[in-house]
């Protein structure tokens, strides 16, 4: 039989965090701090509304953009939660934010291009390049600043191909984030070399001490932003898979075209769901977004906490729900560390280096997951350490 698969098919490594999860579902007594999902259930009224939506018998398509109340709210929402404007008519509705992901990267990146994207950074963002013919260009980020984008490091991975930059703040794995401070330095460099902007900020409402800044709220920006966000992780949506993508003419029209042959248009059923969530949200001030962010906060200062006493030095992630620990003192590579620590603990963790090679010393842990949890894994994961320590 001939073979069928394109080269870009057959290139493509398998997702560097599943294998993890695929152990896990074997061993009974495993705990998972692996999967970048919120623990809580959607909240009930959000719920509700989409079984309302079942009873009224709402299950047909919705325009390719989306239902038209909800993207006025989205409108609203990012208007006067993060001061960013943009109209109903420049939003679509997408099947969760990682649709949004590829249809940006996929109309606006073809063969040779070259992306920029933060090293580390969410899986996702080089395969799909990659399909698109791009080479993704690793921007290195560590600890030391904060895991954020420089300047000058912006500069240095520039060449004359380079086509858009990634901008995915607050970041998966680190948790770092960028401040309205950071990004106007950045923003001079970005427009000088007239590169466009993926902006994921889908873990916009989960940052601690301070508030999340678009890059799209700066002046003459948006312009050249494609802006990416969801339900999944403030809202604890993420099987409802509802997204949304924001960009300027001809920039979304493009976007459209693309999604009306493939996913046509996102649930009416989740799409009901979202009105709801934003509808009660701007009722009761985002009492339950806040809820949670609360308890993330307890969690992310009793890991780092947590790992700085067992001699992992770990940086203090002031966004999304991941604490991103250097292992390199126990002279374990992060994916050696989290081979050993799932068999010898039953403890999963993500290997850095899923997310680029500048997490190579680095596991990925999240939070999202109850307290009694993170205690117990907490304790297996200093047990591990200790004994490594007695053996070396």
């Amino acid at each position: 039989m001939r073979d069928f698969l394109t080269d870009r098919a057959k290139a493509l490594k398998p997702s560097g965090i599943r294998k993890y999860f695929d152990i896990v579902e074997t061993l009974p007594d495993a705990i998972s701090l692996g999967v970048g999902e919120p623990d809580f259930v959607t909240p009930w009224d959000i719920r509700s509304a989409g079984i309302r939506s079942l009873q009224k018998g709402y299950t047909s398509y919705t325009g390719n953009k989306g239902l038209k109340e909800l993207r006025e709210l989205i409108s609203r929402y990012l208007a006067e939660r993060f001061s960013v404007s943009y109209s109903p008519e420049e939003i679509i509705v997408t099947v969760g934010a990682s649709e949004g992901i590829d249809l940006a990267i996929r109309t606006t990146c073809e063969a040779g291009d070259e992306v920029l994207v933060p090293d580390p950074a969410y899986v996702s963002y080089a395969p799909i390049i990659a399909l698109c013919g791009g080479v993704a260009v690793p921007v290195r980020c560590t600890a030391d600043n904060g895991f954020i984008l420089t300047p000058e490091a912006i500069e240095e991975a520039l060449t004359p191909r380079t086509k858009s930059i990634i901008l995915a703040y607050p970041n998966n794995p680190t948790g770092g984030i960028m401040t309205g401070e950071q990004l106007a330095k950045i923003v001079p460099v970005l427009e000088k070399h007239d590169l466009l902007v993926i902006s994921d900020e889908i873990y916009a409402e989960l940052t601690y001490g301070s508030s999340h800044c678009s890059v799209a709220s700066f002046a003459g920006m948006k312009e050249r932003t494609v802006l990416l966000s969801g339900f999944s992780k403030a809202f604890a949506m993420t099987g409802w898979r509802i997204g949304y993508a924001c960009a300027p003419q001809p920039l979304l029209g493009a976007m459209l075209k693309v999604h009306q042959y493939t996913m046509l248009c996102a649930p009416r059923i989740a799409q009901h769901a979202a009105v709801a969530a934003l509808t009660d949200g701007f009722a009761d001030g985002f009492s339950s977004v806040a809820q949670m962010r609360s308890e993330y906060d307890r969690r992310r200062r009793f890991l780092v906490e947590a790992f700085n006493r067992m001699g992992l030095s770990c940086f203090e992630p002031r966004g999304a729900f991941y604490v991103f620990p250097s292992v390199q003192a126990t002279s374990l590579t992060g994916e050696s560390f989290a081979e050993r620590l799932l068999q010898e603990e039953q403890v999963a963790v993500v290997p850095g280096s899923a997310f680029g090679a500048c997490g190579e010393y680095h596991v990925r842990c999240s939070y999202a997951t109850g307290m009694d949890e993170l205690k117990e894994a907490a304790a297996r994961i200093a047990r591990f350490v200790e004994k490594l320590r007695k053996n070396a």
